[in-house]
């Protein structure tokens, strides 16, 4: 057995009880305190920004191909949304899914209210499964085979506003020359809670009541979003994309459409990244103060060991085990601590929020568990190195005045 290990065992065994057993037990805690907040914070502003970024992808997908223009004006140019990757997705990589859309502007105008709005035409190409996890009431709509559906999906903000239920009826006044105007059914109420993009002005309907109010044929959309089986492999997808398009047509990032939002995410990174630095100061302090104290306690011991003959840096690992043994036990402790937490908010959903502010309702749990694995890896690696520090002290020990010292 290492001489080095044995002595720190032998040295443990001794301390279960009195002085030392409480440095021990700071030590452990404030590993497991450390580590317990990095593991909930990391798993919190991953499900933060996975939600956020979902409900921006269940509305509008992850690429947009719409018909390249000058023009300054804000109506959609149609295309013939009957391109390569809309007919055979399964040729690009990383492709899982494509559906046309349109949008048109309009007023919605009930017996009391007026509300300007955005009707988003949608076909039966709609990705309805990623969509339904911001359905809260009725049905999203039913496209039937000839003519188009007289029914509109609105959001939570816009039936509150207008005073509206699911079953009842609005008439839209579409802003064109001549304006027209049609009699629809709300089916569904949708709440995405991303109230500045969707909720206060977008409503849903089908895109051949667009097609037919601007006089377009059947092929004819605004554009197409594309929607990629992982969001690491957007830009894969949106390279093998473009290369297949004709010039008058450009592709989109959706993160690149909606900017503001994805760069605050990205700022929310930052900021944990900054805590996780704090958290890991916090706890080399700790330990070299620790470390400190218990080379101190046995002054008289590293004394005895130079006298026979052992060198600094035996003596120094014995001090570097010990700390070992305490990180150890720290990161189980923290382990369990971050990861009972987070378990129990994403089983119970304990704590609420404010959805106005933070877009959803409660405190969202992402389980990363290789953010996990390299939080402990990081503590422990890094917490080990500045155990060197404390233990360089050791060579500085007189064996005579240590083994003196009272």
């Amino acid at each position: 057995m290492n001489l080095s290990y044995f002595i720190s065992k032998r040295i443990s065994l001794e301390q279960k009880q009195g002085f030392s057993s409480t440095i021990h037990r700071i030590a452990i805690f404030s590993i497991g305190i450390g580590l317990g907040a990095a593991i909930v914070s990391f798993l919190i502003m991953k499900g933060f920004q996975e939600t956020v970024k979902n409900k921006i992808y269940s509305f509008s997908g992850h690429l947009i191909i719409t018909k390249f223009t000058m023009n300054n004006s804000t109506d959609e140019q149609p295309m013939n949304f009957y391109i390569d990757v809309y007919q055979h997705p399964e040729r690009y990589p990383h492709v899982r899914h494509v559906q046309e859309f349109s949008h048109k502007a309009g007023l919605v105008k009930t017996d009391t209210d007026i509300l300007g709005v955005v009707m988003k035409g949608v076909g039966k190409s709609f990705d309805v499964k990623s969509f339904k996890e911001n359905l809260l009431e009725g049905e999203f709509i039913q496209f039937p085979d000839s003519g188009y559906a007289r029914q509109v999906v609105i959001s939570k903000i816009i039936a509150t506003k207008l005073n509206l239920k699911v079953g009842d009826d609005i008439i839209i006044h579409f802003f064109q020359n001549p304006p027209r105007f049609r009699k629809l059914k709300v089916t569904g109420i949708y709440e995405t809670n991303l109230s500045e993009y969707f909720d206060s002005k977008v409503i849903m309907g089908d895109i051949r009541l667009i097609q037919r109010l601007n006089d377009w044929s059947d092929s004819l959309a605004g554009g197409v979003e594309v929607y990629t089986d992982n969001v690491d492999r957007i830009d894969d997808a949106g390279q093998a994309i473009g290369q297949a398009m004709d010039f008058d047509q450009n592709i989109e990032r959706v993160s690149d459409r909606y900017q503001q939002v994805f760069e605050w995410l990205n700022l929310l990174s930052r900021q944990v990244n900054i805590l996780l630095g704090i958290i890991l100061t916090v706890v080399c302090v700790n330990m070299i103060s620790i470390v400190l104290i218990l080379v101190m306690e046995r002054t008289q011991m590293i004394g005895m060991l130079k006298a026979l003959g052992g060198g600094d840096r035996l003596i120094r690992s014995v001090f570097v085990y010990q700390g070992i043994s305490l990180i150890m036990k720290g990161l189980l402790l923290g382990n369990a601590i971050g990861l009972g937490l987070c378990y129990l908010q994403y089983q119970f959903k304990i704590v609420k929020l404010n959805p106005h502010d933070y877009y959803m309702h409660v405190v969202p749990i992402s389980w990363h568990w290789e953010i996990v694995g390299l939080l402990n890896l990081t503590t422990f690696l890094v917490v080990t190195v500045v155990l060197l520090i404390p233990t360089m002290v050791i060579t500085r020990i007189s064996p005579i005045k240590a083994i003196r010292f009272d």
